[in-house]
């Protein structure tokens, strides 16, 4: 049976300074989203993920989204340097994590900068997007990692959100699903659907067809059942607020030792 797991990262208790770029602030309310936090790691357990939490960063706001701290191929990881400076400190307790479950550790280095979030596998396609906080150096570093171990890397253009996976993520059978209004270059992947709303764009693959997804987008969830599938919503208002989405709240691994 394969080896499914997943890393999370409690809220810590500055989550509300928690950094916004492309929407305006709205206050959080941090008991419910440790709430919200519960739900989303229960969900994730219910389908047959063993979960382990990273070491906390309560000096940063933004751990929470521990998939922007490192990138995964196999059991090789690529510890990430946040394009926000103010979010480097994140990444150590990420790399004894990964290290921990007996990962090859490789880190980003100066010059680079690249956010784990900016990452879409599809098989052994890598797509990352090149865009306010991931960089050329940070894509060239991303391709010399994991090329070598059978890769292709896409770069692809992101302007209009914070990450890649703010636009867009995939279905089990690789299409590639986003919000048409928020997506740079559609025509960049294979196959590609667009979805009714923006949450509607962001699914976490749970294994034998169910997608783990934002309540927010009801109309998108229908889409997705009406194709086969069997959507999982969860509420993660509150890490919406923060341009937070199902894909940001874990790191997870498949198959680490195959």
């Amino acid at each position: 049976m394969p080896t499914q797991k997943a890393l999370v990262r409690r809220p810590g208790p500055r989550l509300t300074d928690g950094l916004v770029t492309h929407i305006e602030r709205t206050p959080v309310d941090l008991a419910l989203a440790l709430e919200q936090w519960e739900g989303y790691v229960g969900a994730l357990r219910a389908h047959g993920w063993q979960t382990t939490e990273v070491a906390p960063a309560d000096d940063c706001p933004d751990a929470v989204f521990v998939e922007d701290a490192v990138v995964m191929f196999r059991n090789v990881a690529l510890i990430a340097r946040p394009g926000a400076e103010t979010r480097r400190p994140e990444t150590e307790a990420v790399a004894a994590a990964v290290a921990a479950l007996g990962c090859s550790v490789n880190r980003v280095r100066e010059p680079g900068t690249l956010d784990g979030g900016d990452v879409l596998k599809i098989g052994d396609t890598i797509y990352v997007g090149r865009g306010g906080r991931t960089n050329g150096e940070g894509v060239r570093q991303l391709r010399a990692t994991f090329e070598p171990l059978g890769a292709q890397v896409v770069a692809v253009p992101v302007s209009r959100v914070l990450h890649l996976k703010s636009a867009v993520t995939a279905l089990p059978d690789g299409t590639v699903i986003g919000y048409p209004p928020l997506v740079d270059a559609p025509s960049a992947f294979g196959a590609f659907l667009p979805v009714p709303e923006e949450a509607g764009a962001h699914v976490v693959l749970l294994g034998g067809g169910k997608l783990l997804m934002a309540a927010s987008a009801p109309k998108s969830a229908e889409l997705f059942a009406d194709l086969g599938y069997d959507p999982v919503p969860v509420d993660i208002s509150e890490f919406e607020k923060l341009e937070g989405c199902v894909t940001c709240l874990s790191v997870r691994l498949r198959d680490l030792y195959s």
